[in-house]
């Protein structure tokens, strides 16, 4: 059976449900590698340049997105800077069960589903919600490649299901004609 569109789980509501304890079978996490790229000059903060990916407005966003936005963005920026010459990281991490209760279809389907009793659902998926101005993403890099990280953010922005928002978090100073 197919699974239900993406927009039956883009909103928030109620309250978090993460217990994996009393809910067999989650699937796995899709998202390969939070961090890509030269992580070590990240931490000791060699690139002068640090651009966000930054949510407009509260939302679930599900792990395959994720994971789709991680490989846009990372594919379009290592082609420019090369294999050392960014850090990106994904700073949300989906906590959030998501669950679907599966309906029966075709010919004889009223005999054989039981509707809304006992609905509780099997686990489809994960989610991680996230709140209104809240980073995603972020891109490190060198001013050479600025325009090229905006880019990357700018694709990887098309994967979710909210608009967001650009940011240049440091190094203004280094990309003053450039923005």
């Amino acid at each position: 059976m197919a699974r239900k569109p993406a927009k039956m789980y883009r909103r928030l509501k109620g309250q978090a449900y993460t217990r994996r304890k009393y809910t067999g079978g989650v699937p796995n996490n899709r998202i390969l590698s939070f961090h890509s790229g030269n992580r070590s000059d990240a931490e000791m903060g060699k690139f002068e340049i640090v651009v966000e990916l930054t949510s407009n407005n509260n939302v679930q966003i599900r792990h395959t997105a994720l994971e789709a936005a991680r490989v846009i963005s990372n594919a379009t920026i290592r082609n420019q800077a090369g294999v050392d010459g960014y850090a990106l990281r994904v700073h949300t991490y989906p906590h959030h069960i998501l669950r679907e209760n599966k309906q029966a279809t075709g010919a004889g389907a009223d005999r054989v589903s039981q509707g809304m009793r006992c609905a509780f659902g099997k686990n489809v998926g994960t989610a991680a919600r996230v709140k209104r101005g809240q980073r995603v993403m972020s891109l490190h890099c060198k001013p050479k490649d600025f325009l090229v990280a905006k880019d990357a953010l700018r694709k990887a922005s098309m994967k979710f299901p909210t608009p967001c928002t650009i940011r240049l978090v440091r190094g203004a100073e280094h990309v003053k004609g450039m923005a």
